[in-house]
């Protein structure tokens, strides 16, 4: 005996699924070749032998697929071999393990086997995919690697989850009427002038064409309806995802499930948490309500369709911030605004972008002839100032002695928290615009990939001073967090400090920091 781990392989009824799902591609491709490829329905005998044929290679490839993958739990790595013509052999450390997520359509479901992906810090899409074990056995998976990330601790059978947070029928709706995909509104826009540009030229060559008319009474109508259709099918889409949505405190980590037709069921190591985000559209923002997004190193908000988009989908805006502080205790935040000028640098950049589709309709004009009232696009001037202002107004930052909070958006605000151990880089910069009214970016990365549209804290338009002043203070206060996180990891809280571990094993200390200077 070699006394190894046993070796693992995948459900046998992953093998008529697989043929299943696979062999629908191949008879749809096959039956569109033949189709289109002329003949008609004298190809019908050679096709359905096609058909049949591509159906049972299919069956031969999943079979030898399956049979061939195989899995071991080691005591320090996840070992993985697979492949039908050429092995490939992949061993992934326990510490490295990001995330355990179930994924299980209703075909699954009804099967009894689920599928499990496992994120590891800094891959853009899943480390390893066991497509399919049983339900139980993909449970007992999740479980496994929990307890290997927190060195082998056995939890108490019988520990009841704490639920943290569940989606209630109220919020079901407003998640579904809030979620509005605002690019929408560009694609709108454009369809409208398309349609208005059209209609117009049109209509001067044949201005009682009948079908022109009907075009230029209706084509705005039909713009609006497809927009109404696209933000009805958004909702629906979003009821779908989050049906069901939990959020519960297992242990070290939290774990979410949601999903009515295809269910999820992943972790989120408290351990492995970059940064907090809490998300309001205007429409979320109006009612009230918001939602809180998790990052974790390598793994973020909107990296695919079926990745950890958020920690809670939409709930009351002060339950959210409570939310928060259970997992970060981040207390009252009192957020500094850029200074006022920085409101005037935006009332003269939206002025420039009126005078560009002012210039930019008046070329039309001379080009074509069309729109000849061009100058009224003046007009839209009349948004500029209060657009300026609620850029400004939704602006903010925050620092005190554990985190560094910034806030931005209007029509998406988003309010980014990062601690102070999780700070990787901090680097302040100025636009040559910037600089000639002495202000200043700060931005605050973290190990997530959240790229652009992620998780970095960035404080937009403050005073350079202050940006200069935050910039040091941060620096400092990250290296200062990771000594007293280290002390504390290596001999427990002193005796007599208020520093204690909060539920993630990271160091919290009281006392005040320092908060964006007055503008």
């Amino acid at each position: 005996m070699s006394g190894l781990p046993d070796l693992m392989r995948l459900d046998p009824r992953s093998v008529p699924y697989r043929v299943f799902e696979n062999a629908l591609r191949i008879a749809g491709v096959v039956v569109l070749s033949v189709l289109f490829g002329g003949g008609g329905g004298e190809g019908a005998p050679s096709t359905l032998v096609l058909v049949v044929l591509g159906v049972l290679a299919v069956a031969a490839w999943e079979l030898a697929y399956v049979r061939r993958f195989t899995y071991r739990v080691e005591d320090d790595t996840f070992d993985i071999q697979s492949g039908v013509l050429s092995r490939r052999e992949r061993e992934i450390p326990f510490e490295r393990i990001q995330n355990v997520d179930i994924a299980q359509n209703v075909i699954q479901r009804a099967i009894g086997i689920a599928e499990v992906r496992i994120e590891t810090a800094g891959g853009g899409a899943s480390e390893a995919q066991l497509r399919y074990v049983s339900k139980s056995e993909a449970t007992r998976l999740q479980e496994l690697v929990s307890r290997r990330k927190q060195g082998g601790t056995e939890r108490d059978p019988g520990a009841a989850d704490d639920i943290l947070f569940e989606l209630g029928g109220r919020e079901l709706g407003i998640l579904g009427l809030t979620s509005a995909n605002f690019r929408l509104f560009g694609a709108l826009l454009v369809l409208l002038s398309l349609v208005g540009s059209a209609g117009a030229q049109q209509g001067d060559i044949a201005p009682q064409e009948p079908r022109m008319q009907l075009l230029l009474f209706l084509g705005p109508a039909v713009a609006l309806g497809l927009l109404v259709v696209l933000w009805v099918i958004s909702g629906i889409q979003a009821v779908l995802r989050y049906y069901g949505f939990r959020l519960l405190r297992h242990g070290d980590e939290l774990r979410y499930e949601r999903g009515l037709f295809q269910q999820y069921n992943g972790t989120i190591p408290l351990s492995k948490v970059q940064t907090l985000m809490i998300r309001e559209n205007i429409f979320a923002r109006t009612a009230g309500y918001a939602s809180l997004a998790i990052e974790t190193a390598g793994y973020s908000p909107g990296q695919g369709s079926d990745s950890v988009e958020s920690a809670v989908p939409i709930a009351r805006r002060d339950r959210v911030f409570a939310l928060a502080d259970t997992i970060e205790e981040i207390g009252d935040i009192g957020f500094e605004r850029p200074p006022k000028r920085a409101r005037t640098r935006y009332l003269a950049r939206y002025t420039i972008v009126v005078a560009v589709i002012v210039g930019l309709a008046g070329l039309y004009h001379e080009v074509t002839g069309v729109l000849p009232d061009w100058y009224l696009a003046a007009a839209v001037w009349i948004l500029v100032p209060p657009a300026a202002h609620l850029k400004w107004r939704n602006l903010g930052y925050y620092s005190d002695g554990t985190h560094v909070v910034t806030r931005r958006g209007f029509w998406n605000r988003r309010t980014t928290i990062v601690p102070y151990y999780r700070v990787q880089t901090v680097s302040d910069s100025q636009t040559l615009f910037q600089s000639r009214r002495d202000l200043a970016t700060l931005v605050v990365d973290t190990a997530s990939s959240g790229g652009f549209w992620g998780g970095d804290a960035v404080a937009l338009d403050i005073d350079v001073d202050i940006a200069r002043t935050l910039r040091e203070a941060v620096h400092d206060r990250f290296h200062d967090s990771i000594v007293r996180r280290e002390r504390l990891l290596e001999d427990g809280p002193p005796a007599g400090t208020a520093e204690t571990p909060t539920g993630d094993g990271q160091p919290t200390a009281d006392g005040g920091g320092h908060q964006g200077g007055n503008t």
